[in-house]
């Protein structure tokens, strides 16, 4: 009489398991990646409105920094200043007299204090550039 199989051996078994361990460890850290830049995204976001009012000052002024354009003269950005901390996630939005902006993130999440976001104005020939930087690029979550 033939014998019928009756199911897996012990070696298929054993390839399977470590086929799914080798995709959780490849998979995991990049989830965590993904995740921590969904978060400080809403980071990245509560800049805009302060982005967006120094933006508005500086084609109606003529500049940025040097006493145009900052929360200390203009009160649409010093509105949007005060406005932009309202998430979760966010610690303070906050615009300095050169018109550099920062973001501070929370201290939750895996975030630290120090994962700054900065975006500094360049204003030339009445448009502005905005480089971004900080701590969280260098971590890659902006």
């Amino acid at each position: 009489m033939k014998k019928v199989q009756q199911g897996f051996t012990l070696i298929e078994l054993m390839i399977v398991i470590a086929i799914i361990g080798i995709l959780a460890a490849i998979a995991l850290p990049a989830y965590q990646q993904y995740t921590m830049k969904a978060r400080f995204s809403e980071v990245v976001m509560a800049t805009s409105s302060v982005k967006t009012a120094m933006e508005l000052c500086a084609q109606t002024k003529g500049g940025i920094g040097s006493g145009l354009c900052v929360p200390s003269t203009d009160s649409d950005v010093t509105a949007a200043e005060a406005g932009a901390a309202s998430g979760v996630q966010v610690t303070s939005v906050a615009a300095a007299d050169t018109g550099i902006i920062t973001a501070t993130p929370a201290a939750s999440n895996g975030f630290l204090v120090t994962d700054l976001y900065t975006l500094t104005p360049t204003f030339a020939n009445g448009a502005i550039t905005w480089a971004k930087g900080g701590a969280c690029v260098t971590k890659g979550y902006c």
